[in-house]
């Protein structure tokens, strides 16, 4: 691994774990997203331009590899959309600090389209400006924040 790309993962490794966790909400396949997403960097650090700050660059590799892996899924039909909505749901050896409001909001969230969602948690979890979500969908900041506000307006 080149010493940029190592300080890349040291400096975004984990944040860029959290957002694959927010999309899947499985560890194990974040983890999995996770080493998948920087070894596609690896391979296109040469058409990185800096356009972006890397971490932006990355939650946009990491997108692209969650949406692979969901059309995987899809295809070979091994996991349904509501199973991925029962895996957030806290389980009952969790703190049952979790309430029914907190519970239907989570439900809520995930029912809406992929899109939505993402940009949703995007800034509830990862607290991206609409800039930088605009760049991860390859769209404007104005884009970023129209779509969240109606998101938003669906959640209530």
């Amino acid at each position: 691994m080149s010493s940029d790309m190592e300080k890349y993962y040291k400096e975004n490794g984990r944040k860029v774990f959290l957002y694959l966790m927010t999309l899947c909400g499985n560890s194990d396949t974040a983890e999995e997203l996770t080493q998948e997403t920087f070894y596609r960097a690896i391979r296109s650090l040469k058409k990185y331009k800096g356009e972006c700050s890397v971490y932006t660059w990355l939650c946009s590799i990491a997108r692209n590899a969650w949406l692979e892996e969901l059309r995987k899924r899809r295809k070979h039909k091994t996991e349904e959309i509501s199973k991925l909505i029962e895996d957030t749901a806290p389980r009952p050896d969790e703190k049952a600090e979790s309430s029914d409001g907190r519970l239907r909001l989570l439900k809520k969230i995930h029912s809406l389209p992929e899109t939505e969602k993402e940009i949703i948690l995007l800034r509830a979890s990862q607290e991206l400006s609409f800039r930088e979500i605009g760049e991860i969908f390859g769209k404007t900041e104005t884009w970023a924040r129209v779509t969240y506000y109606r998101a938003k307006q669906k959640l209530m």
